[in-house]
């Protein structure tokens, strides 16, 4: 399988060369440039990153308050940060993946590749930060059987495609299904439909 290429995004020169050295060579993923946030758009444009690795720097609230930008990109990132209270402040913005600063190479590597390829990553000791179970009201139109079979999936990374290959139902019923669990929950994306799902015990992951 082809490595997934990368992007790193901070605003601290230092810690991207830090990071970029840290990642180079590592399995799976094929380094394609490092940027600021204000240039985001050049190194889309240059590097056609599948994933990017946001470093929040020392200030990640602040950092967090320009993700619109990061989500603009439309391009799956994981998110690095000190703070873990603002874990499910990173998943909500639109993160495909959340671990601490001090993640060690092999493991941001794995992220950016499981994010490249549909998937939410919670390091293990931010999971509980970000997605707190259970908490917040149930839908108030329950979702069906068939509706939790999809949200399963949705939870595995899976496309519509492969969602009605898995259970044998039409791409165009697999969609009709993502929507009204997006609907039921309130949501507006496929990740934020899994952490809310997550968040109500309707799916542990």
């Amino acid at each position: 399988m082809a490595a997934v290429r990368v992007v790193l995004v901070g605003e601290d020169p230092l810690a991207r060369g830090g990071l970029h050295a840290q990642l180079e060579g590592q399995e799976g993923v094929l380094l394609a440039g490092h940027t600021e946030l204000e240039h985001l758009a050049l190194a889309l444009e240059q590097g056609r990153p599948e994933a990017l690795v946001w470093d929040l720097g020392v200030d990640p609230q602040e950092a967090l308050g320009r993700a619109a930008e990061m989500a603009r990109a439309n391009v799956p990132f994981v998110v690095l940060l000190d703070d873990d209270e603002l874990a499910g402040d990173a998943v909500a913005s639109g993160a495909s993946g959340v671990l601490g600063r001090d993640a060690g190479p092999t493991q941001i590597a794995a992220a950016a590749v499981a994010a490249a390829r549909g998937l939410v990553v919670l390091a293990a000791e931010l999971a509980s930060a970000a997605v707190p179970r259970p908490s917040g009201a149930a839908p108030a139109d329950p979702l069906t059987d068939r509706e939790l079979q999809v949200l399963g999936l949705l939870a595995e990374g899976l496309s519509n495609k492969q969602i009605a290959g898995r259970l044998g139902i039409s791409e165009h019923t697999a969609k009709f299904h993502v929507n009204a669990i997006l609907g039921k929950l309130g949501v507006q994306s496929r990740t934020e439909a899994v952490v809310r799902a997550a968040r109500l015990g309707l799916l542990m992951l």
